[in-house]
């Protein structure tokens, strides 16, 4: 790979002569311009505005335009000359935790490479000391004609710098956030929580560029003089919020029938019946439209063929089983009140004869003459 700068990196008096190297490459399509009359290239050339001619890349150097419009020559013997360590060296300033940098900092990656024999041990001795500490450094460094930020990090065996940007070019949030006040239901975190298990993890070299493939048939067909590939029908995507609960359920249920699991057919019951058909408005800002009412269970579907339907079946079945059951409640009270009217009987005639037999032991004591004691 080539190089595209040559410096060293400054690890306190410790010095590490490099190369560094792009460690990105991209894989877009390009485009040329041409004349829509004949096809013919269009191309831009460099011209001097005061000769009216075009000049070689030899003949052209750098300016700054001031407000006024006047330009200011500036030679590359100028900026070499800058009073900046950082010119020709990646000055390391601090050693951080990685979760310490925020993702929007990070600009284009870079390889640092070992540029000699003599530079061997202190980069294997930096790299190493990255990998036991588990953090990055932060380094200053000069490149393109500015002063810029740098991460460095080791990536496999090689130590790899990211280009930062400074805080103050990220912007702030304020006006993207949205301004509704939107309060999210358990429900819907539930399910979104679902859904993103159902989708789970992917490995990133599965992935790949949809976009240039097919733009590669494209070019292909046409240089063959086939027919351009038609784009596949889809549904259209459309601005406006529907039912969430609803979306979230259907989400779930295309993630899992795409990895061949099965799915219930309750889930849109289920949002049906906490929603009651209506799509809940969530802000003043969002649009939502409700969704349309399902037909109730209550009511019968039209017959069939003659068929009668499975909910007029059920309550059949349903009546003829209530009937049963009143009928054997029935028998059962009647029974049970047969029972106790014996059994009322049966206790009235237990005490009545008792009470004969009190009466008559009585009639006998009173019969009895009394013995007089003897003078």
């Amino acid at each position: 790979m080539r190089s595209i700068w040559n410096g060293a990196i400054s690890f306190g008096l410790v010095s590490i002569p490099i190369k560094v190297v792009n460690a990105t490459e991209s894989h877009s399509i390009s485009f040329r311009q041409i004349h829509l009359d004949d096809g013919g290239r269009i191309r831009y050339r460099k011209v001097c505005e005061l000769e009216d001619r075009e000049v070689t890349t030899g003949e052209i150097g750098k300016a700054y335009e001031d407000g006024d419009g006047s330009l200011i020559p500036v030679t590359d013997e100028d900026l070499a000359s800058l009073p900046i360590p950082t010119a020709r060296t990646i000055e390391i300033v601090a050693f951080v935790p990685a979760d310490r940098i925020d993702p929007l900092q990070m600009d284009t990656a870079y390889y640092l490479s070992a540029n000699g024999v003599p530079a061997t041990k202190p980069y294997i001795l930096l790299r190493e000391a990255l990998k036991r500490s588990r953090k990055v450094a932060i380094a200053k460094f000069a490149l393109r004609g500015r002063e810029r930020l740098g991460m460095l990090r080791v990536v496999d065996d090689v130590i790899a710098m990211h280009g930062l940007l400074w805080p103050d070019e990220i912007r702030g949030t304020d006006e993207v956030a949205p301004d509704a006040n939107v309060t999210v239901r358990d429900q819907e975190l539930d399910l979104a929580d679902a859904l993103m298990d159902t989708l789970g993890e992917v490995d990133l070299t599965d992935l790949h560029d949809d976009y240039r493939d097919a733009v590669e048939e494209l070019i292909a067909a046409k240089a063959s003089g086939e027919q351009a590939p038609a784009a596949p029908a889809g549904e259209k995507a459309g601005g406006k919020v529907l039912d969430l609960m609803a979306a979230l359920e259907k989400s779930v249920r295309a993630a899992k029938e795409s990895r061949g699991e099965k799915t219930d057919g309750a889930t849109g019951a289920k949002a049906e019946e906490r929603t009651g058909g209506k799509a809940e408005e969530t802000g003043g800002t969002a649009e939502v439209t409700p969704l349309p009412a399902r037909r109730s269970a209550r009511t019968a579907p039209k017959s069939v063929g003659g068929k009668k339907s499975t909910s007029t079946a059920k309550k059949t079945a349903t009546k003829k089983t209530a009937t049963k059951k009143t009928t054997a409640k029935a028998s059962s009270g009647t029974t049970a009140r047969t029972a106790t009217k014996s059994t009322a009987q049966g206790t009235t005639k237990g005490a009545a004869k008792k009470t004969a037999a009190k009466k008559n032991t009585a009639t006998a004591k009173k019969t009895t003459p009394r013995k007089r004691a003897s003078a």
